[in-house]
């Protein structure tokens, strides 16, 4: 057993985990969020997307133990009680969303990829969200989605910075 100390999702978490077993699992089975989904299993397909100090990480190709000293965010903590988040809401309405199983993970991604790029051009969208695969979207939307979450980003951006 390795004893692990980190955050998600805002929460403070000390776990005693198996050496072996991955984050995914750790996230999922000891923890008991589901959002994160295992898809392959491989790192193919990017269900399991979780966001590891601000970056996409899919979480069945790492170790649990290695969250040991973390901020790890899910697809849970994006929202908020009163609000989803700007990424959540253009999913929804721009139909972004079709099955779901993909979603969390194509989230996740989206997050960290304008956390770190508040205006990303089809590209930059492309390179981020090249390791996540949908089979039922075909892509479009995802990437429209993402464009205009990154447009209300900054309007919320700017809405702070003037104390609004």
């Amino acid at each position: 057993m390795v004893h692990i100390e980190f955050t998600i999702n805002g929460q403070k978490a000390a776990l005693d985990i198996p050496a072996d077993i991955t984050a995914l699992e750790t996230i999922r089975s000891l923890i008991g969020l589901k959002g994160t989904k295992e898809g392959c299993g491989i790192g193919e397909c990017g269900a399991c997307t979780i966001n590891v100090d601000g970056k996409a990480i899919n979480s069945c190709l790492m170790l649990g133990a290695r969250l040991d000293g973390t901020t790890v965010v899910t697809v849970e903590g994006l929202a908020t009680k009163e609000n989803l988040a700007p990424v959540q809401e253009k999913f929804m309405e721009n139909h972004g969303v079709q099955c779901g199983f993909c979603t969390p993970g194509i989230l996740m991604s989206a997050h960290a990829l304008l956390a770190e790029n508040p205006d990303p051009d089809h590209k930059e969208i492309s390179r981020a969200l090249s390791g996540n695969l949908c089979r039922c979207t075909g892509y479009s939307q995802i990437f429209v989605s993402v464009k205009e979450a990154a447009k209300l980003t900054d309007q919320l951006n700017q809405l702070k910075k003037v104390g609004g």
